[in-house]
């Protein structure tokens, strides 16, 4: 690979993708040269979405960039993950203060595995702080879901939703 790229990794279940993901890649691959919008995969964790469909709404929603790739990995480190594709930076949300003190310590461990990888911690816009991927499933379901969760989804990812809801009530 080549090491003089600048290149960088950003790592999430995306299970599904929200307006606060499509934020954060469109804020990093704007400062780096790739961004690998990396999927962890991990087994333990119960999953709504198929990798490969989540590979396909991460896709769909980032085809607008052309330094951003999607892949996946399990059963690594993400900064081993990083290492092993010569990405000297991880990136990462910040929306609350529990975040921040998780991060940090997690930026502390991967400086004592991987010097050479820095992370960034980027912090979203308040409309998308309280977004996460739990919250967003939680909400479908009830009378009015569609127009609760068309809000926090980009537009692909809300149609897959739709689809594999067709049927039930709003």
């Amino acid at each position: 690979m080549n090491t003089s790229l600048r290149r960088a990794v950003y790592a999430g279940s995306f299970d599904p993708p929200t307006n606060g993901h499509l934020w954060m890649i469109r804020e990093a691959q704007a400062m780096f040269d790739e961004l690998v919008v990396a999927i962890g995969i991990n087994p333990d964790k119960q999953s709504t979405y198929s990798v490969a469909e989540r590979v396909a709404m991460l896709e769909a929603i980032t085809d607008i960039f052309p330094n951003v790739r999607i892949t996946t990995f399990e059963n690594r480190f993400l900064v081993n993950y990083a290492h092993g594709i010569d990405a000297h930076f991880i990136v990462r949300g910040i929306r609350t203060a529990s975040d921040y003190e998780y991060e940090r310590s997690m930026r502390y461990i991967n400086s004592d595995l991987r010097p050479s990888i820095s992370t960034v911690f980027l912090m979203p816009p308040r409309e998308f702080a309280e977004v996460s991927s739990t919250m967003v499933k939680g909400m479908v379901g009830p009378n009015g879901w569609r127009h609760m969760v068309r809000r926090y989804l980009p537009q692909p990812v809300y149609d897959k939703i739709l689809s594999d809801h067709e049927g039930s009530e709003d």
